[in-house]
């Protein structure tokens, strides 16, 4: 299914259905392809967005966590959107959390999926190996529980974006950042509805980190998917749809007086 990428100043975005928004933020490897089960389901209830992150278009002072949350930030003021129901994965997930904790007012329900924030192994302790394919696409498989999920098409991907330096330069940057940036002591002040979604066998984001996450933040919920590793709503599509429709419904209900 190709999707509009829409242009509103230097924006770049999908929007697609209608109803309340569901902003979803990616990763560090991120593309579209990763949203594309949640796009098709969630376009029949919700306006569902996903703005391109400017990974490696900010000048580098602000390739971090915190220049990505001005950034959406920006993005939500211009196109006026509340009532937001923002999801991350990854990377996507700290940013989504470091925005809660610096704008709440706009957000209605917070879902993380493999957030980093707490504790993350990233792409190795070691500067990724250009040229290698096939160390490349090793690494890919790692983020899933089944390797055959990393196809040739995203192996592809990863592999154009460590083989340009700058770009290097630039993950390594965020992947630092992201390191740097612990948001454990700050958790407690998230009061908003929190949905985890967390992969049994997430190597990256081990599953005592959806623990940790579950006990620091007091308004949450956690759901654990079998056979399942970084990225669940590529892996298991049908049980991450399942579970955030749910959630999102309870949330719809009015409150009983």
């Amino acid at each position: 299914m190709n999707y509009e990428i829409k242009q509103l100043d230097k924006f770049r975005y999908i929007e697609e259905g209608s109803g309340e928004p569901l902003i979803l933020l990616h990763g560090l490897f991120g593309a579209l392809s990763n949203f594309k089960d949640l796009i098709e389901y969630f376009r029949h209830h919700n306006t569902v967005v996903v703005p391109m992150l400017p990974l490696f278009e900010l000048d580098l002072l602000h390739t971090t966590v915190g220049g990505l949350e001005k950034f959406v930030h920006k993005f939500i003021e211009a196109k006026g959107y509340t009532n937001i129901h923002l999801l991350g994965n990854s990377l996507g997930g700290h940013v989504a959390l470091v925005h809660v904790l610096k704008h709440p007012q706009r957000i209605k329900s917070l879902t993380l999926t493999g957030s980093s924030g707490l504790f993350e192994n990233g792409m190795g302790d070691t500067y990724p190996k250009r040229g290698d394919y096939d160390y490349i696409k090793r690494k890919t498989e790692l983020t899933f529980y089944d390797p055959s999920v990393a196809t040739k098409e995203l192996v592809d991907e990863v592999y154009d974006i460590v083989n340009q330096r700058l770009k290097v330069i630039k993950v390594i940057a965020l992947a630092k950042s992201a390191i740097r940036n612990n948001l454990g002591d700050e958790l407690k002040e998230i009061k908003i509805p929190t949905l985890l979604i967390w992969g049994n066998n997430d190597t990256i984001t081990p599953p005592f980190v959806g623990k940790e996450f579950n006990r620091l933040i007091p308004n949450s919920e956690l759901h654990f998917i079998d056979l399942c590793g970084h990225a669940p709503m590529m892996e298991r599509p049908r049980e991450f749809n399942e579970i955030l429709h749910g959630f999102l419904t309870k949330l719809s209900r009015p409150v009983p007086v």
